[in-house]
């Protein structure tokens, strides 16, 4: 890989008596999208929060944009999109008060906004579709929207590497090719992405796939991870071969396989 954003060498992430990740070596390329995928409890959502900093390593080494997780400065250069919750919903701020608040990280709490400020908000409300629900409060918003309004907030942190925890799931069609859409961009703008996902056919899409079990089963292009042995290694048998959409399928509680369309290339 010419370049890596972020590098883990025999990581092992714990919470209380549970290993979510033991052992494993990591690589996320730069400028690329990169796609989490595996069964509930594999340890992508724990990946994740290992790479933002929020959650440390049991053991093992690991790197984020050069730096290790929890550095002075590293903060504003990570972006951490979570799915909208029922907190998010009664939270009595509006729309673009909620998207102004990802320039905190680079102009502290009680910064003063700058017009490129306000431009940058500006731009990830009109590249989310919700600049004409800027003034409305979050529960007033249905949950796609909601969902686009967090990526929206992770877009104007501005970061060099944007992190989107199952950004997609159970979301409605628009909201869900909108946020896909962004991904692209930002990829394309030479940004990086990171995106936990249950479902394979947004997997197929990304330039990067890393498939999890609680270790790493297989990482690299799309076609080369997402095959009939790494899907039974990591599913337990489950996967199966779905001809109609002449790609790999699997069962999970929170999955579904999509027909791959319109490919993050």
């Amino acid at each position: 890989m010419a370049g890596l954003a972020v590098e883990g060498r025999g990581i092992t992430i714990a919470y209380g008596g549970r290993i979510a990740l033991r052992e494993c070596d990591v690589a996320v390329p730069l400028g690329a999208v990169t796609a989490l995928v595996g069964p509930n409890g594999s340890g992508k959502s724990s990946l994740l929060s290992a790479i933002a900093g929020l959650v440390p390593l049991t053991s093992g080494a690991l790197t984020v944009l050069g730096r290790r997780p929890g550095q002075n400065g590293l903060a504003a250069r990570v972006a951490y999109v979570l799915q909208s919750t029922p907190a998010n919903e009664s939270l009595p701020v509006t729309v673009r008060e909620v998207v102004t608040m990802a320039r905190f990280a680079r102009r502290g709490l009680f910064g003063r906004l700058t017009a490129a400020d306000r431009r940058i908000v500006d731009e990830a409300l009109e590249q989310l579709e919700v600049a004409n629900l800027a003034d409305r409060h979050l529960r007033e918003l249905s949950g796609g929207q909601r969902q686009r309004v967090l990526v929206a907030q992770g877009l104007a942190q501005d970061a060099d590497l944007l992190l989107l925890d199952e950004p997609v799931t159970g979301l409605d069609l628009t909201s869900r090719e909108r946020i896909l859409t962004v991904v692209e961009q930002v990829r394309d703008s030479g940004g990086s992405v990171v995106v936990a996902t249950h479902d394979l056919g947004d997997a197929e899409r990304a330039d990067h796939v890393m498939l999890l079990a609680g270790c790493v089963i297989a990482a690299g292009a799309p076609a080369e991870v997402i095959t009939t042995e790494h899907l039974r290694r990591a599913y337990g048998g489950r996967p199966f071969h779905d001809e109609s959409a002449g790609t790999i399928a699997h069962v999970d509680e929170h999955l579904h396989h999509d027909s791959p369309a319109g490919r993050l290339r």
